[in-house]
């Protein structure tokens, strides 16, 4: 879709003639200082629109700054004033033509070299940057009518026309590109003469809104996309820059009106910060901003707040340009580091005032499951999960204790070389338990309907193998339904409580605590026990089972809600949901 800002900045560009190379002379031969001209610092380099319409040019008139201005009197001055110039054409449209109405192609070497005088005049270097506003259909799919692919022709001889004679042109592009097939080839020649460098625009009241986490993310997401539909075909990202806009002109993907100013000065240093972050991971070249221009023809462009918007700007991406805080005023946000991916080494995400998961907790997982996502997953629902509730460390040996009777006879020797065949560690093993007692804790919550008649009925006859044994207990306990006499069920019942030797009081634990518990009889298959008889502890069976079913829906959620408040390794979050690691490690199951 067709940026509106660019059109109307460009249109109302085109009706002030004094600030256009059309209303400058055309020099017939360049400048008699002619040089070759490097640009300050490195990449990224930041790229600024400025013309006789940004009243505040000045602000990107100094060292360290590099101006985009589209004719030949300001850059002396700005050069003067100590930045450095670039040339800003808006005109390619009329240097080549449109994807319906493309211009005779003998005529375009001629138009490149006429111009090519005039930015060597308004650079004074020999070797001038250009930015070319802008390409036409980018997404345009191949095949392509015979009149675009002579403008896409056009397009691509006037680049190189640039480049032959000494230029670094620079391609505007206002939306995705279509990359496929003779389009790919296309792109790939461009990059061969060119740059190509991105328009990405965003409405601030959506980056607002989102808040400097969530609206960091959203920004830094939408660049790394912007770089990769190039990148993925092949061209390098030093051929490549992003374009950020600040026009205020409402519908254009600006300011869009956003009240009080303070938040719009918050969103101009989140989009300069999360551009900054973007190009130290991708190492593209550039970053380009306009909107900076007050045009009379287009009212909703004069605005008394871009000044200090501009200011703001600057002193995100270097303090020594311009006092940011200061300009923007009493109430904004000075932190450099809310939101952003300033994460130790160490931590793979982070939620200030929650937790953090760092990579040495996803690493086990990771070698327990052979699955790198999966690990993730679980590794930051542990986040969340420990941060709602707490097992203790006795817990988690004293229902290790209950594993090794109930599934090793008491051998600790064999319990140890099941879990060495898992190729796991005692560690993994005993983080395994903890997971499950503390998501049996939160299940516990849960509220579930009340099981029927049908349900009981259907529970025993699906599941007749397992074993039920007459129990007396100490206390009330929760796998006997709320009684102390009952058939506990093999599928909710503690572990040791089949095995253990009937008339006898032993202490047994269970995930809801030990209790005291005497067999009156042996273990018997459940579908040979009265239902009547049974009732209590199956119903007591269903609604554990329906709780465990509702646990990855309920995390789930949580992660997701999460979302909005955590800062990730490259932004890269994980699948919601949870992994039962006893699938790994079928021994440690709590319950049947």
């Amino acid at each position: 879709m067709r940026l509106a800002g660019v059109l109307l900045a460009v249109a109302a560009a085109l009706l002030v003639g004094t600030t256009l190379a059309s209303a400058d002379p055309v020099p017939t031969t360049p400048p008699a200082d002619l040089h070759t001209c490097t640009l300050p610092g490195n990449a990224p380099y930041w790229f600024d629109y400025a013309d006789g319409n940004v009243p505040f040019w000045r602000m990107f008139a100094k060292p360290g700054t590099i101006a985009a201005v589209p004719n030949i009197g300001l850059p002396a001055q700005i050069r003067a004033h100590g930045g450095t110039t670039v040339y800003f054409d808006p005109h390619l449209k009329g240097r080549v033509g449109l994807p319906n109405a493309p211009i005779d192609p003998a005529t375009i070497d001629a138009r490149a070299d006429r111009f090519f005088i005039y930015v060597e005049n308004s650079t004074h270097c020999s070797n001038s940057v250009i930015a070319e506003n802008e390409l036409y259909g980018a997404s345009l799919a191949s095949p392509w009518s015979p009149t675009n692919v002579q403008y896409r022709a056009n397009v691509l001889r006037f680049l190189t026309r640039l480049h032959d004679l000494g230029g670094q042109p620079w391609l505007l592009v206002n939306s995705k590109p279509y990359t496929a097939g003779e389009a790919g080839d296309w792109w790939r020649a461009v990059a061969q003469v060119a740059g190509i460098v991105r328009e990405v625009y965003f409405p601030a009241p959506l980056i607002s809104k989102q808040g400097p986490v969530l609206g960091s993310r959203t920004l830094r997401t939408a660049f790394r996309r912007a770089i990769l539909d190039f990148t993925q075909i092949g061209i390098p990202t030093s051929k490549i820059g992003i374009f950020l806009g600040f026009q205020t002109t409402k519908g254009t993907g600006g300011r869009e009106g956003l009240e009080p100013a303070r938040a719009w000065f918050e969103v101009v240093k989140l989009q300069a910060l999360a551009a900054k972050q973007v190009a130290k991971e991708m190492k593209f070249n550039g970053i380009w901003s306009w909107g900076w221009a007050e045009y009379k023809a287009v009212p909703g462009e004069v605005d008394p707040d871009k000044p200090r918007a501009a200011c703001v700007y600057l002193w995100t991406r270097d303090r020594s340009l311009c006092n940011g805080p200061g300009a923007a005023g009493k109430g904004f946000d000075r932190s450099l580091t809310e939101g952003q991916l300033s994460l130790p080494g160490n931590i793979r995400c982070r939620i200030d005032g929650v937790g953090s998961v760092p990579w040495s907790s996803i690493n086990p997982i990771k070698a327990l499951t052979g699955d790198p996502e999966l690990a993730f997953t679980d590794a930051y629902a542990r986040m969340l999960e420990r941060r709602m509730t707490r097992v203790t460390s006795a817990e988690i040996l004293a229902a290790e204790r209950s594993i090794i009777a109930a599934r090793f006879g008491y051998s600790r020797r064999a319990y140890l070389a099941a879990i060495a065949e898992a190729h796991s560690s005692l560690a993994v093993a005993r983080s395994v338990i903890e997971d499950e007692l503390r998501r049996a804790q939160l299940a516990a919550k849960f509220r579930v309907p009340a099981p029927g008649a049908d349900d009981v009925a259907e529970y025993q006859q699906t599941y007749s193998d397992l074993q039920a044994r007459l129990v007396q207990a100490a206390k009330r306990a929760p796998w006997l339904g709320g009684r102390k006499i009952g058939y506990a069920v093999e599928s909710n019942a503690p572990g040791p409580l089949m095995a253990l030797p009937a008339n006898r009081w032993t202490s047994v634990w269970s995930p809801t605590g030990t209790v005291r518990v005497r067999p009156l009889g042996p273990p018997v298959q459940l579908g040979t026990v009265s239902l009547s008889r049974a009732r209590p502890s199956i119903r007591a069976a269903i609604a554990l089972q329906e709780r465990e079913a509702k646990y990855p829906t309920w995390i789930a959620a949580k992660q997701s809600a999460s979302f909005s408040n955590v800062v990730c390794w490259r932004d890269e979050l994980p699948a919601p949901g949870v992994a039962d690691l006893t699938d790994y490690l079928p021994f440690l199951a709590l319950t049947s």
